[in-house]
């Protein structure tokens, strides 16, 4: 069996998983974070940071090793793919990832609200990503 069958199916469901995840963390979870007081918002972005690296790292890390090793056999659907994840990575490191630091070190509204902003980027390119994913699995 190509191996290609293998990893194709296994982006897929990375992918979707991360898609339906963000979905959830954009409609639900972050907008939650504007019900609490300051101090309760404090401790909820330090455990949100803590606990939600335990779920999305490895599934991210999966993600971008396969997207890679689809991108490196070639392909318009595989490299797209993968320059969607770029930009997820990118809004990750350089937009969510300080502005949670900014709520866990002193929490404020517009903190809150700049974060469900900006985390579009992610949930519009996530979900851009899963019709790919299906398309490259479906071969």
């Amino acid at each position: 069996m190509d191996a290609f069958a293998l990893l194709a199916p296994a982006h897929a469901g990375a992918t979707l998983f991360m898609t339906g995840l963000i979905w959830f963390v954009q409609v639900v979870h972050y907008p939650l974070f504007g019900r609490l007081g300051a101090p309760e918002t404090k401790a909820y972005a330090q455990e949100h940071a803590r606990r939600t690296g335990w779920v999305v790292g490895p599934v991210m890390l999966a993600e971008l090793g396969l997207a890679l090793a689809l991108a490196a056999r070639g392909g318009l659907l595989a490299w797209t793919s993968l320059g969607l994840l770029g930009v997820i990575w990118a809004s990750t490191a350089w937009i969510q990832v300080p502005l949670h630091r900014r709520l866990s070190a002193a929490p404020n509204p517009a903190t809150i609200e700049r974060l469900i902003r900006t985390n579009w980027i992610r949930t519009a390119a996530w979900t851009l990503r899963a019709p790919l994913a299906l398309a490259l699995a479906a071969g």
